[in-house]
C-alpha cells in the first residue's frame, strides 16, 4: 500500500514542482484532476489530440519517479441542466480515453443527482421516505436517468480496460455502501467506488465497518478525516449546511488525517482495506478549513507513513 496525494491542493503549483514537493515528502504516486470540480490544473484531456503534449507529459511523470493512481472527473452528469450534464458527462467520458492512453486503472467520480422531474432546474436529493412523493421521486431518478446512464459509462469504461470508482457523496444519489452497492449490481464489476472515510464518519457510518460490507468493490481510496463536535449535534444534527468555514459553529468538519481520529483508528482502517484485498494508494486529499495546503500535506504524509504497511503481505511461515 502506498501514500499518495490528490494535487488540486497544489493547484497554483505547475506540475514539475508539484512532483518535486511532493517528492521531498516521500510521495511518489498522484491522483490527477481532469477537469469539473476538481479542475484540470495538472492533467489536460487536450493531450487526447495532441500526442506531443501527451509524450511530454508522460516523460515528466516518469523523470521524476511518479506513478499516477487514478485521474478524477467528480461532477454531475446526470444534473437537469443539460449543458451541465453534458460538459460533465464529457470530461468523463473524455477522461476515461485518456486513463487508458496513461494506463491509468481507475477514473473517480461522482454518481451524479437528477432532478426531481423531467422539468426539474435543480439536483433533487431525497432523504427520507415520506410524503410519500419523495419515494415516487426516488424511483424515477433511478429507473429513468441513474440506470441508463450508468449501465452504458461502465460498458464504456470497461470497453477501454479502466474502472470507474464512484466517491459516496451526499448530495448525489450514490452517498453510502447501500447506494454504492446498488449502483454496483446495476452497472456492472467495472463500476466500483473511491472510498473516503470523511464522508462515511459525518453520516455515523463506522467506515471500518463500511470496508466489511464494501469488500472488493473498493478501488480507489481518499485520505482524510472528520471530527465531530459533540456539543453542536444537539443543535444541528450531522445535515448542517452552515458553510465549511464556519468551523466554529458547524456539528463537524473535514480534518487532516490524524486531526479528527488518531493512529490506533487508522492502523484499523488500513488494515481493514488489505483485509479486503485493497492494497494499492491512500491519496491524500486536502480540505481542513484549520490547516494550510502545506501544513496539511505534511503532516498527513508524516502520519499516514507511519501507519501504512510498506511491503505487500506473504504467507505465514505457518501455512
Amino acid at each position: 500500500m502506498k501514500v499518495g496525494v490528490f494535487t488540486p491542493l497544489l493547484a497554483q503549483l505547475p506540475l514539475s514542482d508539484v512532483l518535486k514537493k511532493l517528492a521531498s515528502h516521500g510521495i511518489q504516486t498522484i491522483e490527477l484532476g481532469t477537469g469539473n470540480y476538481p479542475g484540470d490544473a495538472h492533467c489536460k484531456l487536450s493531450m487526447l489530440q495532441d500526442k506531443n503534449a501527451l509524450r511530454e507529459f508522460k516523460a515528466t511523470i516518469q523523470d521524476h519517479g511518479f506513478t499516477i493512481s487514478a485521474l478524477s472527473c467528480h461532477g454531475n452528469p446526470l444534473h437537469p441542466d443539460s449543458a451541465i450534464a453534458k460538459l460533465h458527462s464529457e470530461t468523463n467520458r473524455k477522461t476515461i480515453l485518456l486513463a487508458e492512453k496513461l494506463e491509468v486503472p481507475v477514473v473517480v467520480d461522482f454518481s451524479g443527482c437528477p432532478g426531481g422531474s423531467p422539468k426539474a432546474k435543480y439536483p433533487n436529493w431525497v432523504t427520507c421516505p415520506w410524503p410519500p412523493y419523495f419515494l415516487d421521486i426516488l424511483k424515477w431518478q433511478w429507473e429513468k436517468v441513474v440506470e441508463p446512464y450508468w449501465v452504458k459509462r461502465a460498458k464504456f469504461a470497461a470497453d477501454h480496460g479502466v474502472k470507474i470508482a464512484i466517491e459516496m457523496h451526499p448530495g448525489f444519489v450514490v452517498y453510502s455502501p447501500e447506494t454504492s452497492l446498488r449502483l454496483r449490481e446495476i452497472a456492472g464489476p467495472s463500476l466500483g467506488c473511491n472510498y473516503d472515510p470523511s464522508h462515511m464518519f459525518w453520516q455515523n457510518i463506522n467506515p471500518v465497518d463500511a470496508i466489511r460490507v464494501l469488500g472488493d468493490a473498493i478501488f480507489h481510496v481518499h485520505a482524510k478525516d472528520t471530527e465531530i463536535y459533540e456539543q453542536n449535534l444537539p443543535k444541528t444534527g450531522v445535515l448542517d449546511t452552515k458553510p465549511y468555514t464556519d468551523a466554529r459553529g458547524r456539528s463537524w468538519n473535514f480534518r487532516t488525517c490524524g486531526y479528527g481520529h488518531g493512529e490506533g483508528w487508522w492502523r484499523s482502517f488500513v488494515s481493514t482495506l488489505r483485509m479486503y484485498g485493497y492494497d494499492y494508494v491512500l491519496s491524500i486529499e486536502h480540505e481542513d478549513g484549520l490547516l494550510s495546503a502545506d501544513e496539511g500535506l505534511r503532516r498527513a504524509a508524516s502520519f499516514l507513513q507511519q501507519v501504512v504497511p510498506g511491503e505487500k503481505p506473504g504467507a505465514a511461515w505457518w501455512v
